[in-house]
């Protein structure tokens, strides 16, 4: 296991999802609902959309928490252990998410 490699593609990936909080910030502000300058039909498309984005949100700093833990864990020598059983994760499951904490089989019993 490439730990420099592992850490590169953990904190690039940390470094996107902070760019991309960044620059959807304003998409996630308050929806102005002046009647008279957008329409009924508008201001509910407003309120959807910004709906959206504070969920598209959450699930970004979701991510950024499973990201930071996986660093942590790096540091730790615990990285690329399932957290439920401490079986060894396969590789290739690191490489699909490098975040990830249980193992397959310990991924399946979580999501039937």
């Amino acid at each position: 296991m490439d730990k420099k490699a592992i850490r590169a593609r953990l904190e690039a990936l940390r470094d996107d999802l902070v760019a991309l909080s960044e620059a959807s910030e304003e998409a996630r502000g308050a929806v102005d609902l002046d009647q008279t300058k957008v329409g009924r039909l508008s201001r509910m498309d407003a309120l959807q959309q910004q709906a959206m984005d504070q969920a598209i949100e959450a699930r970004r700093q979701t991510d950024l928490k499973r990201i930071e833990a996986a660093l942590k864990r790096l540091d730790g020598d615990d990285y690329g252990y399932c957290l439920r059983c401490g079986e060894e994760i396969a590789a290739e499951r690191l490489e699909l998410d490098p975040a990830t904490t249980l193992c397959t089989d310990c991924a399946a019993e979580a999501h039937p």
